[in-house]
Formats: structure tokens, C-alpha cells, sequence
């Protein structure tokens, strides 16, 4: 397991810290009383939330609960907006399109067991363990402890919350619901429908393999594809990670829907989906690193395979 990469992290943080409040009073719009208002409501759950996920995270060493907490809090951001925003109508589809986004997020990692009665408890993602137990983390309980407080706990609540910006930026618009709104709709729904579809055929490759295993084969003993150990099948063929295709184009789109209101181009509300992209560079990395340390033939799948754009497809030659 390599280094963690901390330089990534530090840039994110910067990105944060400096870009928003820039593009916040150099490219506009600014935030009127009842934006401002609304805003701060949502930094209340964000901080709660953020607590929440460090101190539960440290108490039961399960470092998930942000994980679980993804999926749900765009939703309540946005019907909090919505609300906020006298219902307007690009402010509820806005909302609906994050709802059906968060229930197809939310199902994905319930079915993996992410969820318990005891909300403490739960699945977690394999990949806190293995970063835990790589340099610089390894046998330094602090500086996980700041690890999990200042990234998993503090930026990605953050993160999450300014995804939802090109709704708050849309309240003050007058605008009617027009083209590059409808567009900003097909293309959300497209991006949903395409990540449902790369996770069904996931979980279906997934759920035999594992069945294959147990019931005594070993792993090149498996019949094509299973005996590679990863999917290289349907979307899996022409993207290496088409679910995280499809959640970038997603919030994407949903910046799409600011440009609908009027509100420009390029404004300050794009820093969410900007981040996001970021982030999914050092995820997708993590797990190819982790992939390609169990997987032979994941060097070879790399190499002709796009990380994320779908491409040519996946040759055995």
C-alpha cells in the first residue's frame, strides 16, 4: 500500500478554503437575506452532521458514517432550498432529481449492509481499513484521528453541501423553467439511469463470484469472467469506473440547472461539481491500487480501458 496521498488532500482543502470564496465575489452572483438565511440552515446540519460522523466515527472505530449519511443529505438540502424558495418549479425538480439520485445511492449501499438498527454499526467501506493501516496512519492514532476529523468528517460534509449550491443560487432567479433546464433534467435522469445500471451489473458480477468462492472453487478456477476477479462486462467493458462517470456527470447536470435560472455561465456554484471531480480522481486511484494489488490481469484491463469516459471495449487479445 503506497503513502497516502497527502498533497491531493492538501489541495482539496485549498480548493475549499480559497476558490469558493473567490469565485463568491469575483464571478457572482451574491447571496440575498433569504439565501443567506437558507444557507446558514444548511450549515447547521452540515456541523451537526460533521460532528456527528467524527464522533461516532472515533467511538465505535467504524469510519462509514459519512458514507451512509451521502446519499441522504443532498435530499434534505434540496427540499430545504425548495421549501425556502417558495416551491418554485426548477427548485422541485431540482429537489425530485436529488431524491431519485439519494434512493438509488441510498438502496446501493444499504443492500451491501451499510445500515443497522444500532445506526453505528454497519458495513464499512473496505477502503478506510486498508487507508488506516498505510503510512502515514499506521500505528499513529492521531493522526488519523485528524485525518478522519479534518477530510472524512469536516470536507466531505462540506463537499456534499456544495453540490447543492446551483440550488441555492437558483432561489432569487425569475426566470421560467426553460430548454437548459429541461436539458439539465434528461441529462441528470440520464446519469442516474446509467450509474443504476453500472451498479446492478456490479452487484450481479459481484454476488456470483463470491457464491462461485464459497462454495469451494478457488479464484482461477472460476469460469470466464468470474476468474478475472473484477468486472470487465457490460459498462464495466468500456469504463473502469462507470458509476463514478455517472455520478460526476450527475452533478454535472445539476450545475446545468443554474445556467437555466440565468445566473451565468461560470458561477461560484460550480466549485461543488468541480470538487467532486477531484475527489473521484484520488478515489478511483485508491481503489485501481487496491484492484491492482489482488488482481493479475487488472494492469492489462487499465491499459485499455478508460478510467471513467466510456471507450473501446475490453479486449482479452
Amino acid at each position: 500500500m503506497k503513502k497516502m496521498n497527502i498533497p491531493l488532500m492538501g489541495t482539496l482543502l485549498v480548493l475549499s478554503i480559497i476558490v469558493c470564496p473567490a469565485l463568491y465575489f469575483t464571478v457572482g452572483p451574491a447571496l440575498d437575506a433569504t439565501q443567506l438565511e437558507t444557507l446558514k440552515i444548511l450549515g447547521i446540519i452540515a456541523g451537526c452532521s460533521a460532528a456527528y460522523c467524527f464522533i461516532v466515527g472515533e467511538l465505535t472505530g467504524n469510519n462509514s458514517q459519512m458514507d451512509k449519511l451521502w446519499s441522504l443529505l443532498p435530499i434534505a438540502y434540496t427540499w430545504v432550498i425548495a421549501a425556502k424558495g417558495g416551491m418554485s418549479p426548477r427548485l422541485v425538480v431540482m429537489a425530485v432529481l436529488a431524491t431519485l439520485w439519494g434512493i438509488r445511492l441510498t438502496f446501493n449501499f444499504a443492500r451491501k449492509g451499510a445500515y443497522k438498527l444500532k445506526f453505528w454499526e454497519g458495513m464499512e467501506d473496505y477502503r478506510w481499513a486498508i487507508v488506516r493501516s498505510g503510512a502515514p496512519f499506521n500505528n499513529n492514532r492521531w493522526a488519523w484521528a485528524a485525518f478522519d476529523l479534518g477530510f472524512i468528517s469536516i470536507y466531505q460534509n462540506a463537499l456534499v453541501l456544495m453540490t447543492t449550491f446551483p440550488a441555492l443560487v437558483s432561489m432569487s432567479s425569475t426566470a421560467p423553467f426553460g430548454w437548459v433546464d429541461c436539458l439539465a433534467a434528461a441529462l441528470m435522469l440520464f446519469f442516474i439511469i446509467w450509474e443504476t445500471v453500472a451498479d446492478e451489473q456490479q452487484w450481479a458480477f459481484q454476488k456470483k463470484k463470491w457464491a462461485l468462492i464459497e462454495a469451494g472453487k478457488k479464484l482461477d478456477e472460476l469460469p470466464e469472467p468470474y476468474n478475472k476477479g473484477f468486472n470487465t462486462t457490460g459498462l464495466w467493458s468500456r469504463s473502469r469506473h462507470p458509476n463514478y462517470f455517472a455520478e460526476q456527470g450527475t452533478w454535472a447536470a445539476f450545475y446545468v440547472f443554474s445556467i437555466g435560472a440565468g445566473i451565468g455561465i461560470i458561477n461560484w456554484s460550480i466549485i461543488g461539481s468541480l470538487l467532486l471531480i477531484v475527489l473521484f480522481q484520488g478515489s478511483s486511484s485508491l481503489a485501481e491500487e487496491i484492484s491492482g494489488g489482488k488482481y493479475p490481469e487488472y494492469e492489462k484491463y487499465c491499459a485499455s480501458v478508460p478510467r471513467f469516459f466510456p471507450g473501446k471495449k475490453f479486449s482479452e487479445i
